[in-house]
């Protein structure tokens, strides 16, 4: 399930869609327990709610990965509750009209899991073969989906003053990001495409941004959580989004 708490860590991923006997959601839960040590997401959800062990995690996932996603899995200690879950966005309602598996992990926000985000928004990206991804707090996160138009003649314009951002198939490509988050999983393609970096305009953004190890960048906006009750937070995704007006679409893509 996706962060519905304000005391959690979204983290989303976009990816190519899933096909035939395909290993990426082992991958991405491997992945995650590699860069995340003592965590083991070895328990399923029933439909009453219930945590419930899986003796063999592995050969379940395999079984029930359908209808292009795979089943949400947990970990066992609920004071660092991680889960992951992914799901396929279909063609009509994705970017460039191809269809896409989006994978969503939950990571508590606090220090423990704060810490530990950017290695898990990595892993997951890399081992999906990511278009793009984010990690945001849930709050903001919530603050920024509504920049997304809506397409209703008396939507509310997106709050902070923040860009309206075209709606997920109305953007031409799926190496294009569709919003910003606090961290950002931007693969080489996606960096090409928003002309990312430039050393001359990107400086500070590049003080807080690393390379991965496919080559693509993971871009941190504030030191902290993003947090939209702090002005100055909403003034660092102005201005990247003023910088890198592709972003959701608003300038076109050559």
């Amino acid at each position: 399930m996706p962060a519905t708490q304000e005391n959690e860590l979204a983290l989303i991923v976009y990816a190519p869609a899933l096909v035939g006997d395909d290993g990426r959601p082992l991958d991405v839960v491997h992945g995650m327990e590699r860069v995340l040590p003592g965590v083991h997401l070895g328990w399923m959800v029933s439909g009453e709610g219930q945590r419930m062990a899986l003796s063999d995690r592995d050969a379940w996932v395999t079984q029930e990965t359908a209808d292009g996603g795979f089943p949400l899995l947990r970990s066992g200690d609920d004071a660092f509750r991680v889960t992951v879950t992914g799901w396929e966005s279909p063609a009509g309602s994705s970017p460039g009209g191809r269809a896409q598996l989006e994978v969503h992990a939950v990571l508590p926000l606090h220090a423990e899991g704060i810490a530990a985000a950017g290695a898990v928004l990595e892993s997951i990206g890399e081992n999906v073969r990511a278009f793009w991804g984010h990690a945001t707090p849930f709050r903001a996160g919530v603050e920024i989906a509504r920049q997304t138009q809506s397409g209703s003649a008396n939507a509310r314009p997106p709050p902070k003053g923040l860009p309206a951002l075209k709606r997920p198939w109305d953007i031409r490509s799926p190496e294009i990001p569709m919003r910003l988050g606090w961290l950002n999983y931007w693969p080489a393609a996606a960096a090409r495409t928003l002309g990312f970096p430039d050393p001359a305009r990107d400086a500070e953004l590049l003080s807080r941004s690393r390379r991965t190890a496919s080559g693509g960048w993971l871009v941190q906006l504030t030191e902290m959580p993003l947090d939209l009750d702090d002005p100055t937070h909403v003034e660092e995704l102005l201005r990247t989004y003023e910088r890198f007006p592709k972003i959701g679409g608003r300038a076109p893509s050559r």
